[in-house]
């Protein structure tokens, strides 16, 4: 990094006290410097839009950063995720590129452990049971070598990765540049672990619900749901910033997608939502909940409306993939690393030709597997088609068949062309509603 890249960086750290000193006046400075450094979203755009309403939904989620959350966490989480994460990363990306002729991500989803307090319906992590761990050495060696890549990002999941919050603590204690988040049940959230949160200042979880409490015991198991609310009640009553995850099923969807629900989630305090659509991963897994088209266009269209009215960040890890030209695994922006330490292109393909215990992280992104995902990206010209194994019916095979992967699965390995076969008839049928939606946003596309 040069010199005139360290003075940019200053002036970012410069600019984000400064607003510090009158929030409400200087909000759209801060999003004409995030717009100068993060990839183009069309929230960015709308944020932009919209933020001299002081009405508007994205004032007020905006605002709400400095009125919710306590002062020192939120300076800090700024700093370290606008300053380092989304500007270091850009300085070093191109360059990195190009000198390694490989994907280098912007974040790596990492499972600390197989092990889970939980046995979710249709989770692979809950058939493996405590069988799997990356010891805390490992997992600040794969941080370590992310953050010579330019990543200041990053992901826990598993299992339940809050069943090593204390190594999550200390990796946070020991990275304090970066920004940490996991995708947990919540049950683990107590209040000695939100007091470890304000210490460290840089982890925010994103807590897994399935909706009202029917559904989400439904799925979890029976008391899930009251914990999960005292989890959140215990962190917004510290001042800590979280979000939401939210897996949308066949069985669940008009919940998710409901007005009432969206109002419940912000109500509770979360400032941000992740939405995915049920994968049917891991020999036997029910695919009765994948989605119909009908149901994913009705949540594409749902979550562009609430974004105009509802004071929530969403991101919907399938139908967002135009506004990241298609997808993000394979290293692109992001990559796995399951708890055996198998590196996979991402957390819903169980393949792998490379380990971080016999590998770097760097020689995976330049393995077979993640340079075959590099050379066929993206999968379809029509980004609302992003996925190899959902929206592109063999493209996952091709793929794994190339480099000569094989399956992670611990229990049961998973013939590639057969789990390509579950998602056959869904992908076939969501082209024409796909490409329908895409013509109407992109004419001439």
């Amino acid at each position: 990094m040069n010199i005139t890249d360290n003075a940019k960086k200053l002036g970012l750290k410069t600019a984000l006290s400064y607003l510090e000193k009158d929030p409400e006046k200087n909000i759209p400075k801060l999003i004409g410097m995030i717009e100068k450094v993060a990839p183009k979203t069309v929230q960015l755009d709308t944020i932009k839009k919209y933020l001299t309403d002081k009405d508007n939904n994205w004032n007020i989620l905006v605002k709400s950063l400095y009125t919710d959350i306590d002062d020192d966490v939120r300076k800090t989480l700024f700093t370290n995720f606008i300053v380092n994460a989304f500007y270091g990363w850009k300085l070093k990306h191109d360059e990195l590129m190009q000198k390694y002729n490989c994907n280098i991500p912007w974040t790596m989803l990492i499972d600390p452990t197989s092990a889970c307090n939980l046995h979710c319906t249709g989770c692979w992590a809950a058939e493996y049971g405590n069988k799997l761990n990356l010891s805390f050495e490992e997992l600040d060696s794969i941080i370590t070598q992310g953050k010579e890549l330019g990543m200041n990002f990053f992901l826990f999941s598993g299992g339940e990765p809050l069943v090593r919050k204390n190594d999550i603590i200390r990796l946070c204690e020991k990275h304090n540049d970066s920004v940490f988040s996991a995708f947990t049940n919540g049950t683990l959230i107590d209040e000695e672990f939100a007091s470890e949160m304000l210490r460290v200042k840089n982890f925010v979880p994103a807590i897994s619900v399935e909706g009202f409490e029917k559904a989400t015991d439904f799925r979890r198991g029976e008391g899930t749901f009251s914990k999960v609310v005292n989890a959140m009640r215990i962190l917004k009553a510290h001042k800590l910033p979280f979000g939401i995850s939210c897996c949308y099923t066949s069985k669940n969807v008009d919940v998710i997608g409901s007005d009432e629900y969206f109002d419940w989630m912000i109500e509770m305090g979360a400032k941000f939502c992740w939405l995915f659509t049920f994968m049917p991963v891991g020999v036997g897994s029910p695919t009765e909940l994948m989605v119909t088209a009908e149901q994913r266009k009705k949540m594409y269209e749902t979550i562009r409306e609430f974004r105009k009215t509802k004071p929530i960040w969403t991101m919907d890890f399938w139908n967002d993939g135009e506004y990241v030209e298609g997808c993000v695994a394979g290293g692109r922006y992001y990559l796995h690393i399951n708890a055996n330490g198998d590196m996979e292109p991402c957390a819903f393909i169980h393949y792998s030709d490379s380990n971080i215990r016999e590998k770097t992280l760097l020689q995976a992104l330049q393995s077979p597997l993640f340079q075959s995902y590099k050379a066929h990206q993206p999968y379809n010209r029509n980004h609302l088609r992003p996925c190899p194994l959902l929206d592109n019916y063999g493209k996952l095979a091709e793929v794994v068949k190339e480099s000569g992967a094989y399956s992670t699965d611990l229990e049961n390995k998973e013939d590639v062309d057969e789990l390509c076969e579950k998602c056959h008839e869904k992908a076939d049928k969501w082209a024409p509603v796909a490409d329908d939606l895409w013509h109407k946003s992109h004419p001439g596309a």
